[in-house]
């Protein structure tokens, strides 16, 4: 049975010859897969299918213990070194003053200058919902008092009572 990885080692080759690779990391060329098996078990190690889609496929002579172990600590110190990406909220009426309206904006700034990604959204009370297109002056003003570059992941649009969109910083290359 394969390992949970999908890898394949020692008895569970199923071809006739392998591209061996041996606990140094030198290439032995082209080999019998039983032949490969028994160099691995004079030296006390495993056999491991590395490129099962290689023509021949490619095997490693080494401890699979200590590989998987190997394997398990790099996805943990990735998974560590992750920056996790929050979403921030910035909430505001139609019917906002040019004083706050700065102060909004700037808010959006700071967020997107962390990295994260900033949702923009008004919010429409009673008869304002007749007049969404002040809703869309507010985003759009809201973009033009940004300083740094950024990204419209998802447009204006309205949503029930709210008008919202979706920005983030864009990528420095």
């Amino acid at each position: 049975m394969a390992d949970n990885k999908g890898l394949r080692i020692n008895e569970q080759i199923r071809v006739r010859e392998i591209r061996l690779i041996d606990s140094e990391g030198n290439q032995k060329g082209i080999v019998p897969t039983l032949e490969a098996l028994r160099m691995a078990k004079e030296q006390e190690l495993d056999l491991v299918e590395v490129a099962p889609t290689a023509k021949p496929p490619v095997c490693k002579i080494l401890d699979f213990g200590k590989y998987r172990f190997e394997q398990e600590k790099k996805l943990r110190d990735s998974k560590r070194n992750q920056k996790l990406l929050k979403l921030k909220e910035i909430r505001m009426q139609p019917k906002i003053g040019s004083g706050d309206l700065d102060t909004k904006a700037k808010h959006v700034q700071e967020f997107l200058d962390e990295g994260n990604k900033v949702k923009v959204t008004i919010r429409f009370r009673g008869r304002e919902l007749a007049h969404t297109e002040l809703g869309y002056g507010v985003l759009q003003e809201v973009l033009k008092r940004l300083t740094s570059a950024y990204v419209i992941e998802k447009p204006a649009a309205m949503e029930g009572r709210f008008m919202s969109m979706t920005i983030s910083a864009k990528v420095k290359n």
